[in-house]
């Protein structure tokens, strides 16, 4: 059998960065620096290239133009390898994931996203193990031959996770992903153990088709206890904006408040899409459940289900930058485009 062959996309992070001697802080290093580091990669019977960002990025700096130069070096290189490893680091992580989880329509192979909490050239590092796991996940087939997974995917420590279910869930814990509302794709023990019924596959087979425009005409509002009519106006009246995702409360509840209920009703009449997701990190919106959550719905928003945050803010840029209009937007958010989403 031939050999898999593996690309390497290296965005930065903290699972390629070094010391700096006088400032004491990591800063990135190049591509060189971490492979030395992995003497074990070359055990693997896997031909690998790399590309690089150069210069490498501390995920922080990350934005939709960042998201474009990876989903087309995966473009331009997809006919040529078995799978792709992204390493990024992990503040951004779950966001790079969701966009490109929509961004590559059609993907048919692996692109599984990784990074660490320690620098790959510590001593005591996540970032081996985690960088070897994502190549062997990256190769793995099926009795068929074909990928088993064949989408975007986060590996971190234990467990691979769907992208665009992802959320970072630690700072310094190894294990700092999760999905809280979908299974894992598979369990990382003495061997990697793959959840077949979670694993995503594509109904048609059609060739690769990526989508490079994202509008970033969109915005997050956080709702809290004492949020002021004069603050939310000022919000809602963002010149340019096309969608808000509105963080509520539990399972998709907010302040019945006659002012707050008309400042949505008008934005939402205005033609902006307002996409209602929980800030719970469990569960989702469930609006018709309680008086509150209906009568946001009856004010014209929309209810993000169980989206995550990252989720419901990169597939607003990606639907708006299809050119959609607002009812197309309004129809396609609720609507599973890659198994980013549970509608009941």
């Amino acid at each position: 059998m031939a050999r898999p062959k593996i690309l390497i996309i290296y965005t930065g992070g903290t699972i390629g960065m070094i010391e700096n001697p006088e400032t004491k802080s990591l800063q990135p290093f190049d591509f060189t620096h971490l492979i030395d580091n992995v003497p074990k990669i070359k055990m693997l019977n896997y031909d690998i290239d790399n590309i690089q960002f150069n210069p490498p990025l501390d995920s922080s700096n990350m934005n939709p133009g960042h998201w474009v130069d990876i989903a087309k070096s995966i473009q331009d290189n997809y006919a040529d390898y078995d799978g792709f490893v992204v390493l990024h680091g992990t503040d951004t992580m779950a966001y790079t994931a969701s966009a490109l989880s929509f961004m590559l329509e059609n993907l048919h192979k692996p692109v599984i996203i990784t990074g660490s909490q320690l620098p790959i050239g510590e001593v005591r590092t996540d970032g081996e193990e985690n960088l070897i796991t994502a190549l062997q996940i990256a190769a793995a087939t099926d009795k068929e031959g074909h990928p088993m997974v064949q989408e975007v995917a986060i590996l971190f420590e234990d467990y691979l996770w769907r992208g665009n279910r992802s959320t970072k869930m630690s700072a310094d814990h190894f294990n700092a992903f999760k999905s809280n509302n979908y299974p894992y794709l598979a369990k990382i023990g003495l061997g990697i153990h793959f959840h077949d019924e979670a694993l995503w596959r594509p109904k048609a087979h059609r060739p690769l088709k990526l989508q490079t425009e994202m509008d970033t005409n969109v915005m997050f509002i956080h709702l809290f206890p004492g949020i002021t009519e004069q603050t939310l106006r000022h919000q809602l009246n963002t010149p340019g904006i096309k969608g808000i995702v509105l963080k509520t409360y539990g399972a998709g509840n907010a302040p019945t408040e006659k002012w707050f209920i008309d400042l949505i009703h008008e934005t939402a009449e205005r033609g902006v899409v307002v996409v209602n997701v929980s800030q719970c990190v469990n569960g989702g919106v469930q609006d018709k459940r309680y008086m509150t959550g209906n009568v946001l719905a009856n004010a014209g928003v929309i209810s993000g289900h169980d989206l995550t945050s990252e989720a419901a803010i990169t597939k607003l840029m990606y639907l708006f930058g299809m050119g959609l209009s607002t009812e197309q937007v309004k129809k396609y958010i609720s609507i599973s485009i890659c198994g980013e989403i549970t509608v009941l």
